[in-house]
């Protein structure tokens, strides 16, 4: 006789252990097969899903425009918050409440190596800002100057301290899974710090540069989802199931039209154009050099009779600029999607997180950003950035590596030099 497989079998505290409770992000992608096709035309709650988005992206887009606003250090303030949310949903990918309570103080490890990697990162790239802001405090610039000398001895410490602490609160049969929160942790740190690195050189930059990628990237997010919600038919790729070809090229075509106008817009403005040179928040009066000095490109004769009622028009350099950054954001960043949509599915949920309503976590919606802002940056320095030494970059090469007496000592010895040519020269 067979056993009867169907009966119940009595539940013991180790079964109880073990059952899986599914989080509210967590996505059951075998019973998704069964749904049939998975296009937002096809979709019945599509309209309420649409509603939820826009009043979150509508809140999101004001308090950017405020941020944007009040400047270079509020940003870099939204960037950090940004980063602790992406950190903080990617920790608890993999985490599991039973094994964690048997490691008391392990997630507060995972802290120490972000902040340790936080003050690295900005650290190096923020510290000829930092030194330009402190020049009138002897004391704090004698205080700062020294910490950042030594600021790579201390972030090592303390990064060899982690390591040290992981070792000692090594414990017998976890070492698996120990190991694998340590080889996480790493992973996440090289992700989330690579791109926030790149993004924070860019706002210094200039906010243009930081501006206009993220708004490309939003820009085509909205007009593939438009694009999707409306005409989409044709599947575009399995990982992401509601991503269409006709979402793809519709916002391909409204990006790299956005891109030409939105440079024109953001270009007239020195607040966003002007690089910032240390870490206050007053406003920025600067030259704003040739590539936002508009130039006049002649219409053709029929055109300006018939179509239009002027006879040139104004171009700035900088929009053939935005052109390329639009290639990019509507062709190439759409995979930083891809892959996070692959790494979702490899994990079962459906987001990272919860934070947005209608969009998910952090990290769901800047998965696009990484990729942008790491180009932008890349872009910028290879085909912006003049690549000849002038003037100004070696001044701001000596401000950044110099301390102040240093700077005194090459003022002084400048000066012996120039004097003792011009005595050669008469």
């Amino acid at each position: 006789m067979q056993k009867d497989h169907g009966s119940s079998a009595p539940s013991t505290p180790t079964s109880a252990r073990l059952r899986h409770r599914r989080r509210s992000n967590e996505f059951d992608f075998e019973m998704s097969k069964t749904n049939g096709n998975h296009l937002l035309i096809n979709d019945h709650d599509k309209y309420k899903s649409m509603w939820i988005r826009a009043c979150s992206s509508l809140w999101m887009l004001g308090g950017f425009l405020l941020i944007i606003y009040l400047g270079h250090l509020y940003i870099l303030a939204m960037v950090v918050v940004i980063q602790i949310f992406m950190a903080s949903e990617l920790f608890n990918l993999l985490r599991k409440a039973h094994e964690d309570k048997r490691l008391p103080g392990f997630r507060i490890l995972n802290w120490h190596f972000y902040f340790t990697a936080m003050l690295f990162v900005y650290g190096r790239i923020l510290s000829h800002q930092l030194v330009n802001t402190v020049t009138s405090d002897k004391i704090f610039y004698k205080l700062v100057s020294k910490l950042i000398k030594y600021q790579m001895v201390i972030c090592y410490f303390l990064y060899i301290a982690g390591v040290m602490w992981f070792i000692v609160t090594l414990k017998k049969k976890m070492y698996k899974y120990q190991f694998g929160q340590f080889a996480w942790t790493h992973m996440i740190l090289i992700v989330v710090f690579t791109q926030s690195a790149f993004t924070v050189a860019n706002i210094f930059e200039g906010i243009f540069w930081f501006l206009l990628p993220a708004s490309l990237i939003a820009v085509n997010d909205v007009a593939a989802y438009f694009f999707g919600f409306f005409f989409g038919k044709t599947p575009l790729i399995k990982l992401s199931p509601k991503k269409t070809w006709e979402g793809f090229i519709g916002a391909s075509v409204v990006t790299t039209i956005s891109a030409f106008v939105l440079a024109n817009v953001f270009g007239h403005f020195q607040w966003l154009t002007c690089p910032r040179k240390d870490l206050s928040t007053g406003w920025l009066l600067c030259d704003p050099g040739p590539l936002f000095k508009p130039e006049y490109y002649p219409l053709p004769g029929w055109l300006s009779r018939w179509v239009l009622p002027w006879k040139e028009v104004a171009i700035l350099p900088v929009q053939w600029h935005a052109l390329c950054l639009s290639l990019f954001a509507s062709s190439i960043a759409p995979f930083g999607g891809f892959f996070a949509s692959g790494f979702k599915r490899a994990f079962k949920i459906k987001d990272f997180g919860d934070s947005i309503p209608g969009h998910g976590g952090f990290t769901d919606r800047m998965d696009c950003q990484m990729v942008m802002a790491v180009f932008a940056y890349i872009y910028h320095q290879s085909f912006v950035v003049p690549q000849d030494y002038t003037v100004e970059m070696i001044i701001n090469e000596i401000l950044r590596s110099l301390t102040l007496e240093e700077q005194q000592i090459l003022y002084t010895k400048l000066g012996q030099i120039l004097q003792e040519r011009m005595v050669e020269l008469y």
